[in-house]
């Protein structure tokens, strides 16, 4: 189960298109009850966020495009927190520069005490783990507004045994599993949940939403994935 947090930011990036948004609507993007919308809703209106509401039946809600974002108040573990993690994907990905830009420009934000902080745990902090597969964030960045706003993505897949295909999906999450990217969603074409490897994914295109979406059938992705994909006699789902 999702965390309030991550509900949170899902509900923000839905917000942010500027129009406005039945509960109902938000209910079924994000896969929760309109009651949790409502008091994801508050959550955001107590972190700063002016959201404009309509009352009623058929309420909704609007962000206000004319609002400054609070700033950011973090602290210093937090900071550590941050700048760790984007030295784990500097490691990961040596060759991309998005980690390293992102974490230059937090730095430059921060107050001298948490420069400080985020200075030292750099200096102090080296990453020995296994590099997985190489990230493209690109196509990162079109699963993510894909499963924001609805839409479903089409693409070239190259399946393990070198087999080229083009498939529709409902991207539902991508999941770092095994050292490889993987994206799982429901194949429109097949009639199921399926798991993609994302370095096989080539000419993606999003086809505009909203749609209408499959609930993901399952407790959590963990169980989906120990349990050999919801059935154990059925062949896992891999591509």
């Amino acid at each position: 189960m999702e965390s309030p947090s991550t509900r949170s930011l899902q509900l923000l990036a839905l917000l942010q298109s500027g129009r406005e948004w039945t509960v109902r609507e938000l209910a079924v993007h994000l896969r929760v009850s309109e009651r949790t919308v409502r008091r994801d809703a508050m959550r955001l209106r107590d972190l700063g966020y002016d959201l404009h509401s309509r009352p009623g039946p058929g309420g909704a809600y609007q962000l206000r495009p004319s609002m400054k974002i609070p700033p950011l108040l973090l602290s210093p573990d937090e900071v550590s927190t941050i700048i760790t993690s984007l030295l784990v994907l500097e490691a990961w990905t040596p060759d991309d520069t998005s980690a390293a830009a992102a974490r230059a420009k937090l730095e430059q934000v921060l107050p001298p005490s948490l420069r400080q902080r985020a200075a030292a745990t750099a200096l102090s902090t080296q990453i020995l783990i296994k590099t997985p597969a190489p990230v493209d964030w690109e196509l990162i960045g079109k699963l993510a507004d894909a499963v924001a706003t609805g839409a479903h993505l089409h693409f070239t897949y190259t399946d393990q045994n070198g087999r080229e295909s083009r498939r529709t999906v409902e991207p539902y999450r991508h999941i770092l599993r095994r050292q490889h990217w993987y994206l799982i969603g429901y194949d429109l074409d097949r009639n199921g949940w399926r798991l993609f490897r994302l370095d096989r994914v080539e000419a993606p295109t999003t086809i505009p939403g909203p749609h209408q979406l499959h609930e993901f059938p399952f407790n959590s992705i963990e169980h989906w994935l120990t349990s050999n994909f919801g059935a154990n006699n059925v062949p896992a789902p891999y591509n």
